[in-house]
């Protein structure tokens, strides 16, 4: 098995170069984030990724989890990797200092993020959706919610997890059927969730569930958030009784299988205490929180298992041998590197991730501008293009991971269908990422919905304004890659346009058209405006003579020319 190497110069390229940090880093509250600090950062995430959680990709799939009597078992060496994973601080690095984080952008931590992701994407998704948890509850939390619970899922001593979805209740979340019946200063809890992803494990002492549940009959507005813990934690801080709640048993999965997918049963003894988050009835609202942030790590699992598969299979690439390269003169079998179709499978891969990686970096650089920018009309502008952006990210970024891993198997010939050689997992693993948070077509829906129609189009037709200056750069530059990519960008700005045009123009009169072509439109700003993150990255590594700098204007020109078409 390859082993993973974060993409450390690229990642750095992203975020100095594409991203913005020295916008991010003047921002109030994040002057310590410098380039020598976040190169820092991403140095010691890299190391502990490779050393530590990479390592576990392979047997923990090999493994799984096991589930006996409500107990569940994390495969051989989870406990001691997150146990280190704890230690270093990593599960608080874009929170609140006062509660033990890091204090740092979310553009750092989208990086660090990218990093857990590739090495093990099983692994990764406990502090995924405990980072999404800790978001919800500093928003929305009472400042006694925050006193009890806030600084142990800060720094991941305990882990929480998002319970929505119930077994008549998918994606209609107006039919969740839980309820929650008010009982003294708590609730008592009642109902089934299920697909509740570290639902029930060992890393921890105690798990902090956020539960949606029916506080009245009024439809989706009926529904209020609770935090419910496996463990119920004492005035003192203590951890006391266990909670009326329990694991009835985990999922077999496709892929991810070391991560525990659980069945979780709340109240079976007469209601499992529950604490309201914020007020009653507005358990959606809050919960959008939450789940916006899980949609931008989602699209970050795409790409970082983007980035893993396509190292595995560049690494198999340059060491098998078969056929004979077409330039050369022998007959010798030559790495099969060599063949041009291989070489454009390869380019193909590391585009599509670059490009991804790109666009969900910059959208963070912007959600850290909408959480800290001292001019209320910036932050308002730069919340609405996250707003825009996330679903795009989410599904264009899982999109790209399950194509690129896709790839990855096909380079690999027969061999890529034995397990033996580790290319099929990364497919397995990354295929549900186009599933949970939202299904990518229910992320489509969101985006010409609630995204562009309900505002007119205004912040879509902003971008494409923005990334329209850079027609001009690239004119002035004056070369002939830059003038393909400039051709390519403005057929991609042109389609942006006149498809957004078309969605104001006719979500009212005929919403089910707009809703048919909403798959096709997100694909057209997700490869549109990786594009441009291209274009700009050609850009900042033109009068650079390095082989990075070099690989960077070659792999902008393949994406216009294959991609961006």
């Amino acid at each position: 098995m390859s082993t993973y190497l974060a993409p450390l110069a690229d990642m750095r390229f992203v975020i100095n170069e594409l991203a913005g940090l020295d916008a991010v880093c003047k921002l109030p509250g994040y002057e310590d984030a410098t380039p020598d600090t976040v190169d820092h950062i991403l140095d010691e995430a890299g190391k502990l990724a490779s050393d530590v959680i990479a390592p576990l990709n392979h047997t923990g799939d090999v493994e799984g989890c096991a589930f006996e009597n409500g107990v569940v078992r994390t495969p051989k060496g989870f406990i001691e990797a997150y146990a280190q994973f704890v230690a270093g601080g990593w599960n608080g690095v874009p929170f609140d200092p006062a509660h033990g984080g890091m204090g740092l952008p979310w553009l750092v931590a989208t990086a660090a993020f990218e990093i857990w992701h590739a090495a093990n994407m099983a692994f990764a998704l406990c502090p995924l959706l405990n980072q999404a948890a800790c978001e919800l509850l500093a928003t929305h939390g009472s400042q006694a919610l925050k006193d009890v619970y806030l600084d142990k899922m800060t720094t991941g001593a305990w882990t929480g997890t998002m319970n929505l979805t119930e077994p008549q209740a998918g994606s209609d979340l107006s039919r969740v059927r839980a309820k929650a019946v008010k009982h003294g200063p708590h609730y008592h809890i009642t109902g089934q969730k299920i697909f509740i992803s570290w639902g029930e494990h060992d890393m921890t002492d105690n798990i902090v569930h956020l539960v949606l549940a029916r506080t009245s009959d009024a439809g989706i507005k009926g529904l209020s958030l609770f935090i419910v813990p496996k463990v119920l934690v004492a005035e003192d801080g203590t951890l006391g009784q266990r909670n009326d709640l329990r694991c009835v048993s985990i999922e077999h999965k496709l892929g991810i299988k070391a991560s525990p997918t659980a069945v979780m049963s709340y109240g079976d003894d007469g209601g499992a205490i529950g604490y309201l988050v914020g007020e009653e009835n507005r358990g959606i609202e809050y919960m959008f929180t939450m789940m916006n942030n899980a949609r931008l790590a989602v699209g970050l699992e795409g790409i970082g298992v983007a980035e893993r598969a396509y190292q595995h299979a560049l690494n198999f690439a340059i060491e098998r041998r078969q056929g004979r390269d077409p330039n050369a003169k022998t007959n010798e079998p030559a790495p099969i590197v060599r063949h041009p179709d291989v070489r454009r499978m390869l380019l193909s891969m590391r585009a599509q991730t670059e490009a991804a990686r790109a666009l969900a970096y910059f959208a963070a650089a912007h959600l850290d501008i909408a959480k800290r920018h001292p001019d209320d009309k910036v932050r308002k502008e730069s919340q609405a293009l996250v707003d825009l952006l996330i679903p795009v990210v989410k599904a264009w970024g899982s999109d790209i991971g399950i194509d690129v891993a896709n790839t990855a198997i096909q380079i690999h010939g027969g061999t890529g269908v034995i397990e033996e050689s580790g290319a099929p997992q990364y497919l397995r693993d990354v295929r549900v990422a186009a599933i949970y948070e939202g299904t990518n077509g229910i992320q489509a829906i969101d985006l010409v919905g609630r995204k562009v129609a309900r505002e007119q189009g205004r912040t879509a037709r902003a971008l494409v304004i923005e990334m329209r200056k850079l027609l001009g750069k690239l004119a002035a530059a004056k070369d002939d890659d830059a003038a393909a990519i400039r051709s390519a960008l403005a057929r991609g700005c042109d389609a942006f346009a006149e498809a957004t045009d078309w969605i104001v123009a006719t979500h009212a009169k005929d919403a089910a058209a707009v809703l048919a072509g909403a798959v096709p439109y997100l694909k057209l700003v997700g490869t549109g405006a990786g594009g441009w993150m291209m274009a700009k990255a050609a850009l900042a590594a033109t009068g650079k003579d390095d082989h990075f700098h070099a690989d960077k204007r070659v792999t902008a020109r393949f994406y216009v020319d294959h991609i961006l078409v």
